[in-house]
């Protein structure tokens, strides 16, 4: 009797294991399953709690009837979702060309975000028209393409070339745009071309292809993975009774997948329940009964030995199950505290203590930058991905990357070698806390916990104005007027430095490649690494010379004093690269008049030669009083006696003057606002008060001596 009790006992937690993996949901607890006909399942989830990342969160939208489902992120309506293939499938714009002009290439781009791609397989390119050529790109880099022809008006239900053709998907596909060529040279007469990325089963399914044609969106199929790593085949991030598998090209991104005789979702902790194979009729045949065990099933003539057999099994199961849980829970302690210590000796290593003493004797707001987790960084940057990169220098590595709440950002990987290295890191930290002006570049925070510590800024878009004074970057030529209003903002900038700061801040590496643009052009001052505070009174640092050759204030070589002085040398380099569109070293010439820009520059005001080595691009602009004031604004800041430059105080009005004066006739073309307007009660610039418009009057009156050399 006692046998038998025990046997009922495990048959009735076997049906009920059964019976609550037929009611499971394939979403999180206590969230939400539904919407409208689309079966949420885990990781993805109605809601930020219900997700497994901001990048699998999805908002059900109850305005449709029945509502529809969309990925937060990127904001593409959801179809289906698919665990065992670790897809899903989504609607995707269908790209139009309507134009007669023989060539044109579409802006809309189709942008997924980490974790998605287009599946390979699952997808074709698709293209219709006739006499076009669709070719599929990727930031400017042909991917593939296809040539439909048409003889005649006849369509078929066909797609191999005639007003139809297809091609197969690259792998790894993230975004593209589609350009339409016509293979005659002739006008489009009025007929439209079509592209589009779809599903190939769904394409196959259609009774007329031709219908797309008046469609907005197709479906695709996107594969999808979580952010994770695979030990043996299992993972913390897949739950019991399951595996993982490796992305094949990123270790940090997995699958999960339900054990041999489970099924359901092997993302949730208990989502993959045992398979009743028993349900299936005759697995045993006539003369054997079956009997479900977890993860398998027993064919037996005797049911009642077998049941005693797996009875005793399962006891000493649990034992062992007991043992391996205290193991596990024991090795999870351990893991997190040595990565505790890890994270508090990088914190020490990274200058996290000389952080702290700085914020202590700071009465700047140091305290209130955000410290960001490795984690957060790692997400933002798709693991630091080779495709995020930015920019590479002296000083590190730059990421983009984008923040759980959207904002996307500029990550520095800066490289620490040596103690001095660690005091430019928290140098910059302490300086860029204490800083608030539109043209400086803005930082958010820093992450001192990893192995080398990182630097968080808002992202400045448009690269640096060295690439567009010496790379000729077409679609954006910087003509004269937007060359005078850089000049403007990068001087206000070391003015507000020098003299506005609470305290005077030299930034010691000015130069065209250290100023970014943003997506206004708007020029911003970065790199703040080697840049020095210095109390009110004192008049100059006395350092190891650093900067760069050909920016180097030459009596900071010669006595290793920097003053605000050196920082207008450095800035008059910058002024003669906008006038000239040379480099700061210059190529070796035949008659040797030195190979430092600076140089050649001066010999040439000297002689009186300046309109002989204009950048062509401003040469045959008519502003020869205005290039003739520029240039020897840059020629006094250029002067070999520090003492007879001039501060950056005179250089910024005297420019802001020249910017004013080019700005009257349209004061709103290509700004809002200034923030350099004059204290006329002392001739003082204010750099935080209100700011000057275009109704100012055109004379502005400044204490400074004049900086037009006459001839």
């Amino acid at each position: 009797m006692a046998i038998q009790l025990v046997l009922q006992i495990i048959l009735g937690l076997l049906l009920l294991r059964q019976a609550s993996a037929q009611s499971s949901s394939d979403a999180k607890p206590r969230c939400q399953d539904k919407c409208g006909n689309l079966t949420i399942s885990y990781p993805f989830g109605i809601g930020t709690n219900c997700s497994a990342d901001s990048r699998f969160e999805i908002y059900c939208n109850t305005t449709f009837n029945p509502p529809k489902a969309f990925l937060s992120f990127d904001g593409l309506e959801v179809l289906n979702i698919s665990l065992l293939e670790s897809t899903i499938q989504v609607n995707i714009t269908v790209l139009r060309y309507c134009n007669e002009t023989t060539e044109t290439k579409i802006e809309k781009v189709i942008y997924l975000s980490s974790p998605y791609t287009f599946a390979e397989a699952k997808n074709r390119f698709t293209a219709m028209g006739c006499q076009y050529l669709a070719i599929m790109s990727q930031n400017d880099s042909d991917l593939g393409g296809c040539m439909s022809f048409c003889y005649d008006t006849r369509r078929d239900n066909t797609c191999i070339g005639v007003n139809c053709c297809q091609t197969r998907m690259p792998p790894l596909l993230r975004n593209f745009s589609t350009s339409f060529r016509r293979i005659d040279n002739k006008t489009g007469q009025g007929n439209c071309s079509y592209a589009y990325i779809a599903e190939w089963k769904w394409f196959q399914s259609l009774e007329d292809i031709y219908s797309v044609e008046h469609m907005e969106k197709v479906p695709a199929v996107l594969d999808w993975k979580i952010d994770g790593e695979c030990s043996g085949n299992t993972s913390s991030l897949c739950g019991k009774n399951s595996f993982c598998t490796t992305n094949k090209t990123s270790t940090n991104q997995i699958s999960c997948y339900c054990d041999e005789g489970y099924a359901g979702n092997p993302y949730l902790p208990d989502g993959c329940q045992d398979i009743d194979e028993c349900t299936e009729p005759n697995i045993c045949g006539q003369q054997q009964k079956c009997i479900n065990i977890p993860g398998h099933y027993i064919c037996s003539a005797n049911p009642k030995n077998v049941l005693i057999v797996f009875a005793i099994a399962t006891c000493g199961g649990l034992g062992v199950l007991l043992v391996l849980a205290a193991t596990w829970w024991f090795y999870k302690v351990m893991k997190r505290r040595k990565l505790r210590r890890i994270k508090e000796k990088n914190f020490g290593r990274n200058g996290g203590l000389l952080l702290r003493q700085q914020v202590s004797s700071s009465e700047g707001n140091v305290d209130t930058t955000k410290l960001f987790t490795s984690k957060e960084l790692e997400m933002a940057t798709d693991h630091y991905s080779k495709d995020r990169i930015l920019g590479q220098g002296g000083q590190g590595t730059v990421y983009k990357g984008m923040l759980t709440d959207g904002k996307i950002v500029a990550v520095k990987k800066s490289k620490i070698e040596d103690e001095s290295k660690q005091e430019q890191f928290i140098n910059e930290v302490v300086l860029l806390s204490k800083i608030n002006h539109r043209n400086i570049v803005k930082l958010h925070g820093c992450c001192l916990e990893t192995d080398i510590p990182l630097l968080v800024y808002e992202l400045v878009p448009n690269g640096t104005l060295f690439e567009y004074i010496h790379d000729r970057i077409e679609d954006f030529p910087l003509t004269w007027d937007i060359r005078v209003r850089v000049a403007t903002e990068i001087a206000g900038a070391l003015f507000y430095l020098h003299s506005a700061a609470s305290l005077p801040i030299y930034h010691r590496d000015i130069k065209s490649s250290n100023i970014l643009l943003d997506e206004k052009y708007r020029a911003k001052i970065a790199d703040f690494g080697t840049s020095k505070s210095i109390a009110i009174d004192q008049t100059h640092l006395t350092t190891r010379v650093q900067g760069t050759f050909g920016y180097l204030d030459p009596e900071y070589f010669q006595s290793s004093q920097f003053t605000d002085k050196s920082d207008v040398y450095s800035f008059g380099v910058v002024l003669v690269e906008l006038l000239t569109g040379l480099k700061p070293i210059l190529a070796p010439r035949a008659h040797d008049e030195g190979r430092s820009l600076a140089t050649h520059f001066i010999l040439t005001m000297e002689e009186n030669r300046i309109f002989d080595i204009l950048d062509p691009w401003i040469g045959k602009e008519d502003r020869k009083e205005e290039i003739t004031a520029f240039a020897n604004i840059a020629y006094r800041c250029l002067n070999l006696n520090g003492r007879k430059r001039p501060t950056m105080k005179q250089v910024a009005a005297e420019l802001e003057a020249m910017n004013l004066s080019n700005r009257l006739p349209n004061a709103q073309e290509y700004y809002e606002e200034i923030e350099y307007p004059v204290n006329q009660l002392n001739g003082l610039w204010d750099l935080t008060s209100t700011s000057l418009t275009s109704s100012t009057s055109n004379s502005v009156k400044v204490d400074i001596e004049p900086l037009i050399r006459k001839y």
